[in-house]
């Protein structure tokens, strides 16, 4: 099932394999959700189907504007509106939804508390935020959805994670899934400077898990092992940060177009810095930087300089685009765990584990590939550090 336009009319089409998906026929009688409107064109696209075990039929979320419609079947054919979940009824105001999706996940894997969550493309711009994945966790009847909290929370406090996909865990239905997103963001996406037919990319693949995070069910993100296999890294511990990026020891030979970063940092007892920084595809003038905060216990994601091809963007998209991003860590201790994954366009930052994420585009100079570590003043404790560049 898909959504088809034609005139700006958005309408879901079926096609149907008998080949075990190698190839896709189109149904005869499609559309068969034509548009409720055709003279005004309402939204009415993006549509996820699950089998829903326990009411024995096909149901489907759909996006309808400011709304996400749900409907069901028995046949994939003929198609009932049962619903509508309004973020708006809660006077939460998230512009346009997209992408919508239901699925059911064990919470700190019990399957005794096995839970619905409903996720979308949203705009959090009302709330400090921008486009993004924002979802609920509630309970779903077979026809309904119904939130446990009415302001939702968001997969990726990044700029760029949208439009996000996820399917199930073949080895472990309820107990994890797989997700994968558009890095891009509305704000930009028409504007942004490419290089030859480069037009934007998809995020790692992930495996998400809810957990109890600070006593709320929260969906944690970590990218899946595929990358492992063909990573070469090397190392340093014990060394000390400070606003001179020579005191870090990092390993020489570090410039890699694409490569991941693993590091433990603490402000321990006599440590006076307040922020760690990694500056990542620098050249020594443009760089972008991802750092950590120790007195709002934050990441943060800063690219207002990340390379002289974004300076040529519109007032309107420079603006978001430049904005500083952060993501909160729920533990706000005094260590902190780092994965930064780095290619050649983008940087996705998983903190302690993956209950905060950050992922961006970046675009950096063409020979920009330097990385440095540095303090905001004073010292930090580098409790380990690793590099590992993605081999062609």
């Amino acid at each position: 099932m898909l959504t088809q336009m034609a005139d700006g009319v958005q309408q879901q089409s079926l096609f149907y394999s008998t080949d075990n998906g190698y190839s896709f026929t189109p149904y005869e009688g499609s559309p068969v959700m034509p548009n409720p409107s055709p003279s005004t064109k309402p939204a009415f696209r993006d549509p996820k189907i699950f089998w829903d075990d326990e009411a024995g039929y096909w149901a489907m979320s759909l996006a309808e504007g400011n709304k996400i419609g749900f409907y069901t079947s028995k046949d994939l054919r003929t198609w009932v509106h049962t619903s509508d979940f309004v973020p708006g009824d809660a006077n939460v105001d998230l512009g346009t939804l997209e992408c919508p999706d239901l699925y059911q996940i064990d919470l700190d894997g019990d399957t005794t508390k096995r839970t619905w969550v409903l996720a979308m493309g949203a705009n959090g711009y009302r709330y400090g935020r921008t486009t993004g994945t924002a979802y609920w966790t509630g309970k779903w009847d077979g026809k309904g959805f119904a939130a446990t909290n009415s302001f939702p929370q968001w997969m990726d406090d990044g700029p760029d994670f949208y439009a996000t996909v996820s399917w199930e865990n073949p080895k472990d239905r309820y107990g994890s899934r797989y997700a994968i997103a558009w890095v891009n963001n509305w704000d930009y996406a028409a504007t942004l400077p490419y290089y030859r037919d480069f037009a934007g990319q998809t995020s790692l693949v992930r495996e998400i898990k809810l957990k109890t995070v600070n006593g709320s069910s929260t969906l944690v993100s970590s990218p899946i092992g595929g990358c492992e296999a063909v990573e070469s890294p090397s190392s340093v511990s014990g060394k000390t940060i400070t606003t001179d990026p020579a005191t870090a020891s990092l390993p020489s030979n570090l410039a890699e177009g694409a490569y991941v970063i693993r590091a433990t940092i603490s402000k321990s007892d006599g440590d006076s810095g307040n922020e760690v920084r990694f500056r990542i595809k620098s050249d020594g003038s443009f760089s972008t930087t991802v750092g950590y905060n120790f007195v709002n216990s934050e990441a943060f994601l800063v690219r207002d300089s990340d390379g002289s091809a974004t300076d040529s963007l519109a007032e309107g998209p420079k603006k978001a685009y430049d904005a500083v991003r952060t993501a909160p860590n729920p533990s706000g201790t005094n260590t902190v765990e780092l994965v930064i994954y780095v290619d050649w366009n983008s940087v996705e930052v998983f903190v302690n584990g993956g209950v905060a994420v950050l992922s961006g585009l970046i675009y950096p100079n063409k020979a920009a590939r330097g990385i440095q570590l540095v303090s905001d003043k004073g010292s930090l404790t580098l409790a380990s550090f690793s590099h590992a560049g993605c081999k062609k």
